[in-house]
């Protein structure tokens, strides 16, 4: 029983200790926030660097980008169904861009970039 009691006793002075070193580090960290934020200029008004979207492209692009990578040529139905688009739209796109001569006819209802 002496013995347990001794155990318990250099334990707790372990503890006590260790609270006391602990304590200690902690007020040594705060003077070094301290310290550190005092050395800091004030905070100007930084930009911060806002990352970029990608700039969506125009419908009209769109649709000159899916015929472009096509070999033999798109028709409407494919158009549509890559782009979503209504065949109004589609048709009025397909128009200004045959205008422009960046696009052809190619046959049979397909376009081909020009």
């Amino acid at each position: 029983m002496n013995q347990l009691k001794k155990d318990l006793k250099a334990v707790a002075r372990d503890l006590k200790g260790l609270t006391q070193k602990t304590e200690k580090m902690i007020r040594r960290i705060k003077k070094l926030e301290k310290a550190q934020a005092a050395k800091k200029p004030k905070a100007r008004a930084v930009k911060k660097a806002v990352a970029k979207t990608p700039a969506r492209l125009s419908a009209t692009e769109t649709v000159l980008a899916i015929i472009k990578r096509s070999r033999k040529g798109v028709d409407m139905a494919t158009l549509r169904k890559k782009t979503g688009f209504r065949t109004n739209h589609m048709r009025t796109i397909l128009y200004r861009l045959r205008k422009q001569g960046t696009i052809k006819s190619a046959g049979s209802g397909l376009h081909a970039k020009a």
